[in-house]
């Protein structure tokens, strides 16, 4: 993967300090990005509108594996970055350990962090350290049927239904 494109974790705070400095907002939006689908596709380009540089963060395969089960993820975190990264809206990917993005929410102090409107107040990791220094949450409506894991649900019902 490109260097420029795909910043490890270590790398993340010092190559988000030069892009701050050459006067770019960056927006910052993560998750597991399993199935990437319409929603995940509306959602990046919204994201992309409020800023300079989108940044995707995310979850690792050990991470996604403690958040959704054993079964997960389809894709592994290189396919994953790959695929985000064919897509024109974003600009670069990271990948996080943690259950949670608040240290590479930390390591990058994105201008705006973009999430889901399925978060409500309070419940958005970041949305407290980014209000400390002048960042903005924004929040984004979520379309009805596009999450993975319906879709995952739909394909396994499809695959049962075929078995029968």
């Amino acid at each position: 993967m490109d260097g420029e494109k795909f910043i490890n974790a270590g790398d993340i705070s010092a190559w988000a300090k030069r892009v701050r400095g050459d006067g770019r907002t960056i927006v910052f939006t993560n998750g597991c990005f399993d199935l990437l689908h319409p929603g995940h596709m509306a959602l990046l380009e919204s994201a992309a509108g409020l800023g300079d540089i989108l940044v995707v963060g995310i979850n690792s395969d050990a991470s996604v594996r403690r958040l959704k089960g054993e079964n997960r993820p389809v894709f592994g975190e290189q396919e994953r970055a790959e695929v985000l990264l064919a897509v024109r809206w974003v600009d670069t990917v990271t990948v996080f350990e943690e259950d949670t993005p608040i240290e590479t929410i930390r390591r990058i102090r994105p201008d705006v962090l973009v999430k889901g409107a399925e978060y409500g107040a309070g419940e958005i990791v970041g949305e407290d350290f980014l209000e400390g220094y002048g960042g903005r949450t924004v929040r984004f409506p979520m379309q009805p049927g596009q999450a993975s894991s319906t879709i995952i649900g739909r394909i396994e019902s499809s695959a049962e239904d075929h078995e029968k």
